[in-house]
């Protein structure tokens, strides 16, 4: 195919924004902005420093795409799915989920894949692992290398922007009502977030917090298994809590080891590319600090002091620049 062209769905989108800025900063990608909502159609916007207007979804504004980027809602993306066809005329790669159970996709973290398996590469839809899959993964599969892993438990602190730019919206206004003693929206949560910590969203969130975390344990489950280098890392337990914070993952990992660990050894092999190890000279990892950064960021690495085999590990990461550089990464395999 000709076309070197990129067709982003739901460019608006906050993920969308980061596949933009990547790309523009990278110059890693030629993209074709399509909006999710056709309201948005005719905008004009700009692609780093490049202006650019945005199209409306059609069969026309996805042919001959040399791939398409499903990074809107899922209504935007079974639309765009309808149109390209089964199988799709052009590669998908889908950051909504929506595609992932079609038999002809194959689950991606270029972040954490070893192996070089051309199978895969060429397949029609590729569906990106969800971004704490794709952390937790990075970080247990490189300290299993030197240090065999026994077992861990890992806990995942999902920021408002998890669930898109409404989410978002919705813990500002519920932190102003509060403050200013107004009836809170729930239309996302249904539930009081600002100022808490959910385990559970209400009965009629538009999604429940456990699909979240079933999703995060499948992909972490198919990244850990996928290794050429032998016995993986074991499969971690597992809970998923929504913070009340507008960016970023946070979490809290307890990892018992085989062997009793020497502290300066796990820093120094956790140091490559992909993780800053930041030890205790250093300020430990924060959602914040880690805004705008891709890969992860690990800190505050203390022993267990009721256990001689284990350890306790902060891990931070962008969820969205962590789901669009492994986006952008299958994306360049295709041009």
């Amino acid at each position: 195919m000709a076309n070197s062209k990129i067709a982003l769905v739901g460019s608006e989108s906050l993920l969308a924004r980061e596949i933009r800025d990547l790309s523009a900063n990278a110059g890693a990608l030629d993209l074709k902005l399509i909006a999710a909502d056709e309201d948005k159609a005719g905008a004009l916007t700009v692609v780093g420093d490049e202006p650019a207007v945005v199209i409306a979804l059609n069969a026309a504004s996805l042919s001959e795409a040399r791939a398409v980027i499903l990074a809107g809602t899922t209504e935007s993306a079974k639309r765009a799915l309808d149109l390209l066809g089964d199988p799709p005329e052009s590669p998908v790669i889908d950051l909504t989920y929506l595609a992932e159970e079609r038999p002809e996709a194959r689950l991606r973290a270029p972040s954490v894949e070893d192996r070089e398996d051309d199978s895969i590469r060429e397949a029609s839809v590729h569906v990106i692992a969800h971004p704490a899959a794709i952390a937790i993964a990075l970080f247990l599969r490189r300290l299993h290398r030197n240090d065999p892993i026994r077992r861990a438990v890992i806990q995942v602190f999902v920021p408002a922007s998890e669930h898109g730019a409404p989410a978002v919206e919705e813990l500002k206004e519920q932190t102003v009502s509060l403050l200013t003693f107004k009836n809170m929206p729930k239309a996302v949560f249904d539930a009081q977030l600002s100022f808490n910590l959910l385990t559970r969203f209400g009965e009629e969130a538009l999604a429940p917090l456990e699909q979240t975390e079933l999703r995060i344990e499948r992909h972490l489950a198919s990244l850990l298994a996928n290794t050429g280098e032998g016995e993986g890392a074991p499969m971690p337990s597992l809970r998923v809590v929504q913070a009340p914070v507008f960016h970023g993952y946070s979490f809290s990992a307890w990892v018992e080891f085989e062997d009793q660990p020497d502290m300066d050894a796990v820093e120094s092999s956790l140091a490559v590319d992909g993780i800053e190890v930041l030890g205790g000279d250093f300020e430990p990892p924060n959602n914040v600090s880690q805004a705008g950064q891709g890969g992860i960021a690990v800190g505050s690495i203390t022993p267990d002091r009721n256990d001689p085999m284990s350890c306790w590990f902060w891990i931070a990461a962008d969820n969205l620049r962590l789901h669009a550089e492994n986006a952008v990464a299958v994306a360049q395999e295709m041009v």
